[in-house]
């Protein structure tokens, strides 16, 4: 063998996004560094009745201070997202592409359910061991805490693996590079001239959306947009939502998914708060590159969005016409775009298991670059 190939692990990542709709999978090989391959990957969706105690979940864990705490429907919230991870490996290693692969260790990110840094609080359930034992693979989960714990803001995690990829691209992609993630919330991982990170929360992703859609019509999703693409924006309503004080806090940061009062628009019908909504996202992301246009002295080169978000149509329209700087998919440049989170936490849990730093201080805040997540070897 090798020497390089001595030190790439096997890996899968799983995420369940703030977008509640269900549990992404992914298997890659990687050394941890800037050698990463994807291989496979598969989505566990949640049923109506799932998405259901998970929003509640989001509900009781609002203003937790003990994050060991499980109030209100948590304890079961919890068991159902280990139960629906645990599925969501057995499918992705029943894949034929899989036959006879065993995964060196997995990166469990789990659900987040309450997020405030500011007060030293990060909160994702899912018990880490529980799916070790069941899966008879060793397990890093936790990722978030111990950034948090050093006064960083814990999130977001996966620019490192943003880098790696970029590094890694047989499409040359030039810098200043952004790269834009559309899941719940939305971020932006800016890689500088020289290769420097900064990442932040812009804003709303598709959370937002979904739970407008859902309380309205009882719909997971506005697929591709076409919801939105029916109403009108409210321009009123959209001037309240962008004045939350938090679009004028310098990166990094960190948002909660629920972080954002829609009072503004509660009186809305089902398309115009959509296309609201929708707006209120574009809007977010377009600040959020022009704060670092302004801070770096000129614009990105190229755009790339991945995450749930860049499959609406009427979004990405939006997007594009709003931005001067040319849009990728990450699908077109053959990233996994759905499932890029995914591997972002296989790479993360490989990272972790080889004490490389997981957090920096222009992705976090973290005074410096700073390992975590916890392992847990099946029992």
């Amino acid at each position: 063998m090798a020497k390089n190939e001595e030190k790439l692990s096997l890996a899968v990542g799983l995420m369940s996004g703030t977008s509640c709709d269900g549990v992404d999978a992914a298997l890659i090989e990687t050394d941890g560094e800037g050698q990463v391959r994807s291989i496979l990957s598969a989505f566990r969706p949640y049923d109506y009745q799932e998405q259901v105690l998970l929003r509640q979940a989001l509900v009781d864990a609002k203003g937790m201070k003990d994050r060991k705490a499980r109030p209100g429907c948590l304890v079961e919230a919890e068991a159902l997202v280990t139960r629906a991870h645990k599925d969501a490996v057995s499918q992705l290693l029943s894949q034929k592409g899989a036959s006879g692969l065993k995964p060196d260790v997995i990166g469990f990110h789990g659900q987040t359910v309450w997020h405030d840094p500011a007060a030293g609080v990060t909160v994702q359930i899912g018990n880490g061991q529980a799916l070790a034992n069941a899966v008879k693979i060793p397990v890093v989960h936790d990722f978030r805490a111990a950034d948090v714990a050093a006064g960083g803001q814990g999130a977001p995690l996966v620019p490192i693996y943003h880098k790696a990829l970029q590094a890694s691209s047989v499409i040359p992609l030039q810098q200043p590079l952004a790269i834009i993630n559309i899941g719940g919330v939305a971020n932006i991982t800016w890689i500088g001239q020289d290769g420097a990170l900064t990442a932040f929360d812009s804003g709303p992703g598709n959370a937002l959306i979904n739970d407008w859609v859902f309380s309205k019509e009882g719909v997971a999703m506005d697929e591709n947009g076409a919801i939105a693409a029916s109403g009108s924006v409210d321009f009123l309503g959209l001037i309240a939502l962008m004045g939350n004080p938090y679009f004028k806090k310098s990166a990094p940061k960190s948002l909660d998914r629920n972080a954002f009062d829609i009072t503004p628009i509660k009186a809305m019908s089902l398309q115009d708060g959509a296309a609201t909504l929708t707006a209120f996202t574009v809007e977010t992301l377009c600040l959020g590159l022009e704060h670092m246009e302004i801070r770096e002295g000129e614009p990105a080169k190229m755009v790339v969005v991945c995450g749930g978000g860049q499959h609406n149509g009427h979004m990405m329209e939006q997007l594009a016409e709003a931005l001067d700087s040319p849009i990728m998919l990450a699908d077109n440049l053959g990233w996994n775009g759905d499932g890029l989170e995914a591997e972002a936490f296989a790479y993360l849990a490989v990272r972790s298991m080889r004490q490389l730093p997981l957090t920096f201080p222009g992705t976090t805040g973290v005074k410096q670059p700073l390992s975590g997540g916890v392992y847990s070897p099946p029992v």
